[in-house]
């Protein structure tokens, strides 16, 4: 269950990076409602937004391990900001050493959990913009990468699942007794009907806000939809006409269900070595008009789709938090066309904070660059770095 709260929304007021990927420093004040990193290819722009998402949502989307994230040559890596809201003051940093990751929130020592949701955030890369097209795993990930900054709970049930499963898939590998395969799915349909659950209601209320700002993206009046099919619920190859909405809701009766499923397919799961039931397996799709998005619609559809699914992202952080997420833009700008490119910029012109990565100013209105933070980035960073806003 994902619950609401209202407060007021905090900004980033200032960064701090010290040897952070490419960084040895990079400090950056002053930060207002937009700012704009422009800079040439390899000079490290999209590291300063993955910097501010690992201090917001605790998480990057490389995915990266920590060694990764500390510059060469350097034993360890610290990040932090400065938020505030008007009201009160939060100072949260990063540090990290091979191996070992440490929150602290005004000093003291936090978990990851304990960062998500105070200041949310929404990342936008041009590797999302094949959201509409991509298989049904990266779907599920973009919904429960947001359920994570929402509630508590839900990483936590997302967590131990993803653990069940990687533990039962290596005993079908191995070709454990089947008693002991069955010991692991009492485990797994009780952290599997939650994560079912928490992503159905989710998902739920997600996809009319995806749906009512595509009608204001698209000119096509082509009506979106968005089906989410249970893996125990057999359908057609291709098939993106049942939705989530028939299936139920309620935790005892989908555990019921996938007990009664994983009996049923465990010949199945058996042959194959891997586990077919649970929300691991769940089925994603959109559709434009009743029709297969990844297969019909077009390439500037499949974006206006994506597009729309961003910035419900916001408007549902907003609607759950009664906060607004900080928005990250890495070099999307130059991928839309005028007409999308139109949309994304008159949403940041609202309440949201955002921070943009660009080669360049082109495409960019002017009214947005004239009330932005102009912050540009050497192509050398062998020196240390320290960027201040430039207001243009």
């Amino acid at each position: 269950m994902i619950v609401e709260r209202v407060g007021e929304s905090l900004r980033i007021e200032s960064l701090a990076f010290a040897d952070f990927r490419n960084y040895e420093r990079f400090s950056l004040d002053g930060i207002g409602d937009l700012t704009i990193f422009v800079g040439p290819n390899a000079v490290g722009k999209t590291n300063v937004l993955e910097g501010i998402q690992l201090l917001t949502s605790a998480s990057s989307f490389r995915h990266p391990q920590v060694s990764q994230l500390v510059r060469e040559g350097a034993d360890s890596a610290r990040i932090s900001m400065e938020v505030t809201d008007g009201n009160r003051r939060l100072s949260t940093a990063l540090s990290l050493e091979p191996g070992k990751k440490k929150f602290t929130i005004n000093g003291k020592a936090k978990g990851a959990a304990d960062v998500r949701g105070v200041l949310p955030s929404v990342m936008f890369t041009p590797d999302d913009l094949e959201l509409a097209k991509k298989s049904s795993s990266v779907k599920r990930d973009a919904v429960d990468d947001l359920g994570v900054q929402l509630t508590r709970n839900y990483y936590i049930v997302r967590r131990d699942y993803e653990k069940t499963i990687r533990y039962k898939n290596r005993l079908l590998r191995d070709e454990a007794s089947r008693a002991l395969v069955e010991s692991i799915n009492e485990t797994l349909v009780t952290c599997g009907a939650q994560l079912f659950c928490y992503r159905a209601a989710l998902f739920d209320r997600l996809v009319p806000h995806v749906a009512r700002v595509y009608g204001d993206i698209a000119r096509e009046g082509e009506a979106f939809s968005a089906s989410y099919v249970p893996s125990w619920m057999k359908v057609a190859e291709g098939d993106v006409g049942t939705s989530v909405g028939e299936a139920p809701r309620e935790r005892d009766v989908v555990r019921g269900i996938m007990a009664e499923s994983l009996e049923r397919f465990y010949g199945e799961e058996r042959a194959r070595r891997r586990s077919l039931i649970g929300p691991h397996n769940d089925q994603i799709g959109f559709a434009l008009a009743g029709r297969d998005a990844s297969v019909f619609a077009s390439q500037g559809q499949q974006r206006s789709i994506v597009l729309a699914w961003k910035l419900a992202e916001v408007e549902l952080t907003r609607e759950v938090l009664g906060v607004s997420p900080v928005l990250l833009l890495d070099d999307v700008l130059s991928e839309l066309d005028a007409s999308r490119r139109e949309m994304l910029v008159g949403f940041v012109t609202d309440d949201v904070q955002t921070f943009v990565t660009a080669t360049d100013l082109d495409g960019f209105a002017g009214e947005m660059v004239e009330r932005a933070q102009l912050v540009e980035l050497p192509r050398s960073v062998s020196a240390p770095l320290t960027a201040r806003p430039k207001v243009g």
